[in-house]
């Protein structure tokens, strides 16, 4: 749940009873595990290396967005960043140019590097 007070946005906290993402720089949640859609993401040019996709992610904030040639052909994308510590943690696909790649439109990309498992992952 996000409380809303003076049009600021205080962090959201997933629930403790699902496996999440956080920022590994803060600990903020990023993401619940039943929101992930791939982990095959590879990331060239714009990032760092390993990413995931996930459907939806909750304490981040969205750049404006902007064409980009990633390995998977041209997109428009908006880097993504915690809304806590404002670390650019990857990007939101706004518009994907092939067809094969709609399926990505309003997805998130975020890097390996910047989230931690939390929450029940044994």
């Amino acid at each position: 749940m996000v409380k809303m007070t003076k049009s600021k946005t205080f962090q959201a906290y997933l629930p403790n009873c699902h496996r999440t993402y956080s920022c590994v720089h803060c600990r903020a949640h990023l993401a619940n595990h039943d929101e992930l859609i791939s982990k095959a993401s590879a990331v060239s040019g714009a990032g760092q290396g390993r990413a995931y996709l996930f459907n939806s992610v909750v304490n981040v904030g969205c750049g404006p967005a902007e064409e980009r040639v990633l390995l998977t052909g041209l997109h428009a994308v908006a880097d993504i960043y915690c809304e806590n510590c404002k670390t650019t943690l990857g990007w939101k696909y706004e518009h994907a140019f092939e067809s094969s790649q709609k399926y990505k439109e309003g997805k998130f990309i975020i890097e390996l590097a910047h989230m931690i498992k939390d929450n029940g992952w044994e």
